[in-house]
């Protein structure tokens, strides 16, 4: 029995682009960012990958991307739930606004703190840390189960939950998960044994 999970960042946003802090909000993807979703739909098929569920957060940038690669896939109506569990970082005081403007506002060590460490919030918004402590209780109680269970998976987040997520499955460092680096609409594959453990991973950006 194939024990699956496929993670993948969305696409480009508008919001991407113009270098702002997204967060919870909702831009749409870009040009690009369409580009990115439909390839990796494409690296997905020529891998002859298919799905029996997909999960994604409450935000069209994730749920479009994942349409796009499913619609390539040929899998348009797959069972799909949708949480805000998944949802990006809340950037709080910070979202909206450019990340230039906020290192002249700030400094840049202090976003560079904001952005780059583990467990210190930007005003009114989350850490990875706190992050991570909404993302993984879901995956353990509704993402793991299914795929355990041989339901290959999909999963169409953002950059710090699926880091949040990574963190776990690698067994990653606060600080070499901060490093990572998530191309937008690049799968990485996962593969575990029958207890949960990961067995092989795959990043198609490499």
């Amino acid at each position: 029995m194939e024990r699956l999970l496929v993670l993948v960042r969305h696409g480009q946003s508008d919001w991407n682009l113009k270098n702002l802090f997204t967060g919870w909000k909702d831009p749409g993807l870009t040009e690009q960012g369409i580009s990115e979703a439909e390839r990796a739909g494409q690296q997905l098929k020529e891998l002859k990958l298919e799905f029996d569920i997909a999960f994604t957060s409450d935000l069209s940038r994730a749920q479009k991307t994942l349409d796009l690669i499913l619609d390539g896939l040929g899998q348009t109506g797959l069972e799909t739930v949708k949480d805000q569990a998944l949802n990006e970082r809340d950037y709080g005081d910070l979202t909206g606004m450019n990340k230039d403007q906020a290192r002249q506002e700030f400094g840049e060590e202090q976003v560079h703190i904001w952005r780059r460490s583990f467990d210190v919030p930007p005003p009114g918004g989350e850490s990875l840390k706190m992050t991570a402590e909404r993302v993984l209780p879901y995956y353990r109680a509704q993402i793991l189960p299914k795929v355990l269970q041989g339901q290959r998976t999909i999963v169409s987040a953002h950059g710090n939950s699926l880091r949040a997520l990574i963190m776990d499955l690698e067994d990653l460092t606060p600080d070499q998960i901060l490093k990572r680096e998530l191309g937008t609409g690049t799968p990485i594959i996962y593969r575990f044994d029958e207890e949960g453990n990961v067995q092989s991973v795959q990043d198609l950006a490499a």
